[in-house]
C-alpha cells in the first residue's frame, strides 16, 4: 500500500467538507521491512510505500485519543507496480481498544490502480480503527 488517508469532520451530506484526519491518530503496522513503515505509508508520496515483513494478516492500526468520526478511508495501491504485495481484500474494524474490534466493512480490491475509497457505516465515531489485509489472495 503506497498511501493511506482517513476522512472525517462533516456529516454525510457535507461530504465536500471532509478533511484528512489521519494526523490525529497514532499509526502502527504489524510488521515492516526497514525503511518501508508508517512514515512511508503516510508521507503523501506515491513513490514510497509500506511493505510488511511477516506472516499474514498484515495490519495497520490507528488509535485516536477520543472518539473520531471516520467517514471514508482512501487507499492508494497499484497492482501493476507490485502485484504480489497488493491486497485483494481489506477488512476494516473499529472498537474501543484493539481487543474489542468489530468488523465495519470489507472492501474487495480487484487489481487496483490508484486511489480506492472505502466508505464507513454512516461516519461512525470510533476511538480506534484497524485495517487488515485478508490472508486470502
Amino acid at each position: 500500500i503506497t498511501s493511506f488517508c482517513l476522512w472525517g469532520g462533516g456529516s454525510m451530506e457535507q461530504r465536500p467538507k471532509l478533511r484528512e484526519i489521519g494526523g490525529q491518530g497514532v499509526w502502527t503496522v504489524s510488521s515492516c521491512k526497514p525503511g518501508f513503515g508508517v512514515m512511508q505509508l503516510r508521507d503523501d508520496s506515491t513513490d514510497t510505500y509500506w511493505q510488511s515483513d511477516g506472516p499474514q494478516p498484515h495490519l495497520i492500526t490507528i488509535e485516536f485519543l477520543k472518539k473520531t468520526a471516520v467517514q471514508r478511508i482512501s487507499i492508494y495501491a497499484d497492482y501493476r507496480q507490485d502485484e504480489s504485495y497488493t491486497p485483494s481484500k481489506v477488512c476494516i474494524k473499529a472498537g474501543n481498544s484493539f481487543f474489542d474490534l468489530n468488523q465495519i466493512t470489507v472492501a474487495e480490491l480487484d487489481e487496483p490502480e490508484g486511489w480506492v475509497d472505502v466508505e464507513t457505516c454512516e461516519g461512525i465515531c470510533i476511538p480506534g480503527i484497524c485495517f487488515g489485509q485478508s490472508p486470502e489472495r
